[in-house]
């Protein structure tokens, strides 16, 4: 640490971790709301696949990643080739990885908020002319907010702590995919104890800033509860 400590994987993971986050609100709202309220065979199979990157092993799903996104799968070629994108070993591929590993925490979260909205409500307003927009920014969202809160910062702080996934798919590749858990890793492989300590000192306080806020989170949903019971 003689020029000092160097900040970048802080930066990229949160750059990762914001980005993962928004991908899985844009993704995960529609899905969740979908999964609240169908009853279908094919909802529980939607169900089962969005929740296996939360069980499966993070060098498994990342694995996964790299045969779907790698330069010898046909959407690699595709993504090369004629959109000139590369994901594998790239900090494009460090927020893909994220995103898959996180989302389902928002959908999941999402999903329960949804499914508490008493039904008749929805209908109503169906009744009354309103479209399925108006209905979902008018009072679908008001009355889950505090789901969907809970689910984006468990999304966020999935996505900043996540190494196995994110390291086969992005790589450790100094100043330009190294992220903080695999910064952390590198350290303690280099023997260099003094900026393991601080890096995981970084990564705890902003853990126990996101669990916290969850926390406290969760009483005012408890509080409201009270209230309306």
């Amino acid at each position: 640490m003689e020029n000092g400590i160097n900040l970048f994987p802080l930066f990229l993971s949160l750059q990762v971790a914001s980005l993962a986050t928004v991908i899985g609100m844009a993704v995960g709202l529609p899905v969740a709301y979908y999964l609240s309220r169908s009853t279908s065979r094919l909802a529980d199979v939607a169900d089962t696949l969005l929740t296996l990157p939360i069980v499966l092993p993070p060098t498994v799903l990342g694995y996964y990643l790299l045969v779907l996104l790698g330069r010898n799968s046909a959407l690699g070629v595709f993504l090369e080739e004629q959109l000139n994108i590369m994901l594998v070993f790239t900090p494009a591929g460090a927020v893909v990885a994220a995103s898959v590993v996180s989302a389902p925490f928002f959908i999941k979260s999402a999903r329960a908020a949804f499914s508490e909205i008493d039904k008749d409500m929805i209908n109503a307003a169906k009744l009354l002319g309103r479209s399925n927009i108006n209905i979902i920014f008018s009072i679908i969202i008001p009355l889950a907010w505090r789901g969907m809160l809970s689910g984006i910062i468990l999304t966020f702080a999935r996505a900043l702590g996540d190494f196995g996934t994110t390291l086969m798919v992005s790589g450790s590749i100094p100043n330009y995919t190294t992220t903080m858990p695999i910064a952390i890793y590198d350290a303690l492989q280099a023997g260099n104890k003094e900026l393991t300590n601080v890096l995981v000192f970084i990564m705890t306080a902003v853990a126990v800033v996101c669990l916290f806020s969850l926390n406290r989170l969760e009483k005012k949903m408890g509080k409201g509860r009270n209230r309306r019971a």
